[in-house]
């Protein structure tokens, strides 16, 4: 199939795109360089140094004979994506082109409409790209599970079914978004359902937990061909963040209590989710949603893990509780649902001891990069 991918050079657009291009798909993709710009402003560079988007598609072809073709262009301005739909004529648009960083969005009014108009913008001429140029274009767009927050009762997929006076109905399950970013992302389900019920579009919305991992079966072969990883509070998960604090000898930082639990998965597991929802696409007219992790666990746990396994390589790893620079539970109710990707035939990778041997054993041929001045808070919700 055309793929098209916005959001290229993230952690999860640039090995989405070089695994379809290795299944043979005809792939291109378009990116801002919006996260590399931020992360050098707040000073939270990736842990590795990577070559610019072009550079990647250029080593990636010199070891695989498949091409990724590049555009270095801002989405958010309708007439660029416009014209790259008209020239490329995508089956699949797989949409990451987002700000991704709930701390970023949370600095400050410049940083919160930097992040509103992004988000939105993109999603929005997505829409009416396809609308204009490719009405039988599949868009495959990556949501949140933060968008549902922790709510007091079973998280079903997307939807809720309800009865009320004597009268039941279908809705989209109630949000409650912990973060700017994430109301982002809740809006963006708003926007999709919108025009799908309206003009027969046909979108699935991944509701993705926390990912992990920095292998595939492509960067294997070069480490110029490894994502981003990010280990600061602007732009690394807590697993990154805890895995080289691990490495670094900086106790593992719990906020509060440590109970806040999240579904989480495995990057090559998002590559799998994204060519599953690909493969099998969503009903002309319909918005499918489908929740995108393969555990749960909580921060305790994750640290108590990390903790583990560090020792037992000789890290001597300590865990310490700090206050919560962000406004959320830290002691809920936590049980969503995630079939969907399971019956669509996902085969899923676990946090095993042996995974998180292995990612510090990633980090620690990095260490010498490690800036621990990068790893506390340095944005607080209030």
């Amino acid at each position: 199939m055309r793929v098209l991918i916005l959001g290229g050079d993230g952690y999860l657009g640039w090995p989405t795109a070089m695994s379809l291009a290795a299944q043979g798909h005809e792939v291109h993709v378009v990116d801002n360089y919006m996260r590399r710009n931020i992360a050098q402003k707040t000073q939270s560079e990736a842990l590795i140094p990577l070559p610019n988007l072009q550079d990647r598609a250029n080593i990636f072809h010199s070891l695989s004979n498949k091409k990724i073709g590049v555009t270095i262009g801002d989405i958010a301005n309708y007439r660029i994506l416009s014209k790259i739909f008209v020239a490329f004529q995508p089956e699949v648009v797989i949409h990451y082109a987002e700000q991704p960083s709930a701390p970023y969005s949370m600095m400050g009014f410049d940083e919160a409409s930097e992040t509103l108009n992004n988000n939105l913008n993109a999603t929005m001429n997505c829409i009416w790209a396809v609308m204009e140029h490719a009405p039988d274009c599949h868009i495959v767009k990556l949501g949140t599970m933060g968008e549902y927050g922790t709510p007091n009762i079973d998280i079903e997929e997307g939807w809720l079914e309800i009865e009320h006076k004597g009268r039941k109905g279908k809705f989209l399950y109630p949000r409650a978004a912990g973060s700017l970013y994430h109301t982002t992302k809740v809006l963006d389900t708003d926007l999709l359902w919108f025009y799908v019920r309206t003009y027969g579009l046909r979108v699935t919305d991944l509701m993705q937990g926390p990912v992990y991992g920095l292998e595939t079966d492509e960067s294997e072969q070069d480490a110029r061909l490894l994502p981003n990883f990010h280990y600061d509070d602007i732009f690394g998960t807590a697993v990154n963040r805890f895995l080289v604090q691990a490495v670094a000898g900086v106790p593992l930082t719990v906020y509060g209590k440590g109970g806040q639990v999240r579904g989480y998965l495995n990057l090559r597991d998002t590559l799998q989710c994204v060519e599953l929802a690909m493969n099998s696409p969503a009903a002309k007219g319909e918005l499918r949603i489908l929740n995108q992790f393969t555990e749960t666990f909580s921060i305790n746990k994750l640290a108590d893990t990390i903790q583990r396994v560090g020792n037992g390589m000789g890290l001597e790893v300590q865990i310490k509780s700090i206050p919560n620079p962000r406004k959320e539970a830290e002691d809920h109710y936590y049980n969503p649902s995630h079939s969907g990707l399971m019956e669509l035939g996902l085969e899923p990778h676990y946090m095993t001891d042996d995974v998180v041997a292995t990612m510090l054993e990633q980090v620690i041929s990095y260490k010498d990069n490690i800036d621990v001045s990068k790893i506390m808070p340095r944005v607080g919700w209030k």
